[in-house]
């Protein structure tokens, strides 16, 4: 394709774009911001979204791809463009290192994938598996992934995950480990048991088979403050607590090396579960429904209301007719503010 051609195409994306912003503007929740596509900071990549052509210009230029994923009307989203790149230290360090291409969750501007499939946005984030705004993916120079940011980092964590990856540290240790070395606020060292939790945590096994309810199973470590901050803030709020009540919930040590039944029956340290899983940060809550199969994750603190949406989202296997965790998100807040409640996003 030449060059005017694609000059062309990318300026009628941009009008189209134009178009569904003011749409998208006009029919936003009240109290929800719309940080949109063209609200992104003016250094982020224009891009015909062919990602191994990205990745190359990036290697080429001695850089990484950092791939952020939005929607409209997501709050987390505004937050980390207004407060996050804001920082001129975090920008600076960004451009420096990384190309960013914004992908809309929803959007339908095609993207060739890393592995040369054609697809639009919304195909692509499904792939790749993207249930959260912002979601950020920072690719290696093969186009690996580096790192995966699912939900919002605060400033500070964010420019640590930055220099984890500009630095590949991902070759070396987890992230985990590298920001507990950088962790300006002390942790309680210890984690921190909750009446409602499983006593007998480490078989899962017997539980899947005694027990008709899903299962949510809670990683955490000692030197954790986001685990503090959950336990804390989070576990005291007595609505989300009560939507607790209708699952079974066992709390682990990612690092531990005690046995552990896993939910499908198989024995092995929590450890290598743990890994096995996936699972690279603290607080995790991986859900599985009552045969024992994983049926969802969070990787990170969410405030109070994300996390009892997505407590709801398992307890009432919403994510069997409704694939998308943003859609039942939405779904909910819309509901809510219909019956007279004021829903606050950020809390």
């Amino acid at each position: 394709m030449s060059r005017f051609f694609r000059c062309l195409i990318l300026l009628a994306g941009w009008l189209m774009l134009s178009a569904q912003a003011a749409a998208a503007e006009e029919g936003l929740t009240a109290g929800l911001e719309n940080p949109g596509y063209l609200d992104k900071p003016g250094w982020f990549k224009e891009s015909f979204l062919d990602l191994p052509e990205d990745v190359a210009e990036a290697t080429a230029a001695g850089k990484r791809l950092l791939l952020y994923f939005h929607q409209d009307g997501c709050p987390y989203c505004a937050k980390l463009l207004q407060d996050n790149f804001a920082d001129r230290a975090i920008a600076d360090s960004t451009r420096k290192h990384f190309d960013v291409l914004a992908i809309n969750i929803w959007g339908d501007r095609p993207v060739t994938g890393l592995d040369g499939t054609e697809s639009s946005e919304k195909q692509f984030s499904a792939r790749m598996r993207v249930q959260f705004t912002p979601s950020l993916i920072f690719l290696d120079e093969q186009g690996r992934v580096a790192m995966r940011i699912n939900g919002y980092f605060p400033p500070h964590k964010f420019k640590a995950a930055l220099d984890y990856v500009a630095g590949g540290h991902e070759r070396d240790q987890k992230f985990a480990q590298y920001y507990a070395a950088l962790t300006p606020v002390k942790a309680s060292g210890k984690i921190q048991p909750e009446a409602f939790f499983l006593p007998e945590a480490l078989k899962l096994g017997d539980n899947r088979q005694s027990s008709s309810r899903p299962l949510m199973v809670l990683f955490e470590q000692a030197q954790c403050t986001a685990c503090d901050e959950l336990h804390n803030q989070g576990l005291r709020n007595q609505a989300l607590v009560t939507a607790l009540s209708n699952l079974d919930v066992a709390q682990l040590d990612m690092r531990s090396g005690d046995m552990l039944q896993t939910p499908d029956g198989s024995t092995m340290p929590v450890r290598q579960w743990a890994q096995s899983l996936g699972i690279q940060y603290a607080p995790s809550m991986v859900f599985f429904d009552q045969k024992g199969k994983q049926v969802f994750r969070v990787e990170a603190y969410l405030k109070s209301f994300h996390l009892h949406a997505a407590i709801d989202y398992v307890a009432t296997a919403a994510y069997i007719r409704q694939p998308s965790f943003q859609r039942f998100i939405q779904h909910r807040a819309d509901t809510l503010h219909a019956a007279g409640f004021e829903v606050d996003l950020m809390q």
